[in-house]
Protein backbone atom coordinates (compact mmCIF):
# COMPACT_ATOMS: atom_id res chain seq x y z
CA UNK A 1 0.00 0.00 0.00
CA UNK A 2 2.91 2.44 0.34
CA UNK A 3 4.16 2.18 -2.60
CA UNK A 4 0.72 2.62 -4.47
CA UNK A 5 0.85 6.17 -2.33
CA UNK A 6 3.98 6.89 -3.52
CA UNK A 7 4.05 6.12 -6.88
CA UNK A 8 -0.12 7.88 -6.72
CA UNK A 9 1.59 10.97 -4.78
CA UNK A 10 4.19 11.30 -7.84
CA UNK A 11 2.04 10.72 -10.38
CA UNK A 12 -0.60 13.27 -9.14
CA UNK A 13 1.64 15.95 -8.29
CA UNK A 14 3.38 15.87 -11.89
CA UNK A 15 -0.27 15.86 -13.62
CA UNK A 16 -1.29 19.14 -11.52
CA UNK A 17 1.49 20.85 -11.60
CA UNK A 18 1.42 20.96 -15.33
CA UNK A 19 -2.61 21.64 -14.83
CA UNK A 20 -0.89 24.81 -12.92
CA UNK A 21 1.35 25.58 -15.53
CA UNK A 22 -1.61 25.64 -18.30
CA UNK A 23 -3.01 27.82 -16.46
CA UNK A 24 -0.52 30.59 -15.43
CA UNK A 25 -0.16 30.46 -19.29
CA UNK A 26 -3.03 30.78 -19.93
CA UNK A 27 -4.00 33.63 -17.24
CA UNK A 28 -0.79 35.38 -18.46
CA UNK A 29 -1.78 35.24 -21.96
CA UNK A 30 -4.71 37.47 -21.24
CA UNK A 31 -2.72 39.90 -19.30
CA UNK A 32 0.57 42.17 -20.54
CA UNK A 33 3.38 40.65 -17.45
CA UNK A 34 6.30 41.76 -17.06
CA UNK A 35 8.89 39.37 -18.14
CA UNK A 36 10.27 38.16 -14.53
CA UNK A 37 14.23 37.61 -13.54
CA UNK A 38 15.77 34.57 -13.26
CA UNK A 39 15.10 34.07 -9.67
CA UNK A 40 11.62 34.98 -10.07
CA UNK A 41 10.67 32.76 -12.49
CA UNK A 42 13.00 29.40 -10.31
CA UNK A 43 10.54 31.11 -7.12
CA UNK A 44 7.01 30.76 -8.92
CA UNK A 45 8.39 27.40 -10.56
CA UNK A 46 9.38 26.04 -6.68
CA UNK A 47 6.08 27.34 -5.52
CA UNK A 48 3.97 26.16 -8.24
CA UNK A 49 5.74 22.19 -7.62
CA UNK A 50 5.05 22.30 -3.82
CA UNK A 51 1.50 23.56 -4.36
CA UNK A 52 1.22 20.66 -6.70
CA UNK A 53 2.60 18.24 -4.27
CA UNK A 54 0.27 19.34 -1.30
CA UNK A 55 -3.06 18.76 -3.56
CA UNK A 56 -1.88 15.53 -4.15
CA UNK A 57 -0.90 14.72 -1.23
CA UNK A 58 -4.67 15.51 -0.10
CA UNK A 59 -5.89 13.80 -2.87
CA UNK A 60 -3.91 10.94 -1.99
CA UNK A 61 -5.18 10.33 1.54
CA UNK A 62 -8.58 11.15 0.55
CA UNK A 63 -8.50 8.44 -2.43
CA UNK A 64 -6.53 6.06 -0.64
CA UNK A 65 -8.08 6.33 2.96
CA UNK A 66 -11.56 6.08 1.39
CA UNK A 67 -10.36 2.62 -0.20
CA UNK A 68 -9.27 1.49 3.04
CA UNK A 69 -12.47 2.37 4.66
CA UNK A 70 -14.07 0.91 2.44
CA UNK A 71 -12.10 -2.50 2.58
CA UNK A 72 -12.86 -2.86 6.03
CA UNK A 73 -16.90 -1.34 5.76
CA UNK A 74 -17.16 -4.54 3.22
CA UNK A 75 -15.51 -7.46 4.98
Amino acid sequence: MIKASVLAMGLLTILISMGLRWRENRMAATQRLPRLGMVARGKRTFDRWVTAAAIATGATLVILGGLHWLRLTLD
